[in-house]
């Protein structure tokens, strides 16, 4: 499975991004899904999660209500649409992939396959 994040970019407070994460293959469908960030200095960090039929989802507490992560499963895409950006939520941004079907999962160490990053940017 070979994930290709995309969609970050810079934008000022407030502001919104909708980052996409695109992957080959033909079992996307049974592949749990999710979002971590990396900021300079700091560990990977959860952001949020969904299993592999769309039906459930996980956010860290730090961007509910702001965050959405959603899953097109005919195009083998995860999105992550953020709104309300802070400049906290600069980071380098990873989706990542398991062969899970009925889960959400939110560790790092559970997943398999990770794309590269993209980068996002929010100034104050």
């Amino acid at each position: 499975v070979q994930l290709q994040a995309s969609g970050g970019g810079l934008v000022q407070a407030g502001g919104s991004l909708r980052l996409s994460c695109a992957a080959s293959g033909r079992t996307f469908s049974s592949y749990a899904m999710g979002w971590f960030r990396q900021a300079p200095g700091k560990e990977r960090e959860f952001v949020p999660a969904i299993s592999a039929s769309g039906g459930s989802a996980d956010y860290a507490d730090s961007v509910k209500g702001r965050f959405t992560i959603s899953r097109d499963n005919a195009k083998n895409t995860v999105y992550l649409q953020m709104n309300s950006l802070k400049p906290e939520d600069t980071a380098v941004y990873y989706c990542a992939s398991a062969p899970f079907l009925g889960v959400v999962l939110t560790g790092h160490n559970e997943y398999d396959y990770w794309g590269q990053g993209t980068q996002v940017t929010v100034s104050s």
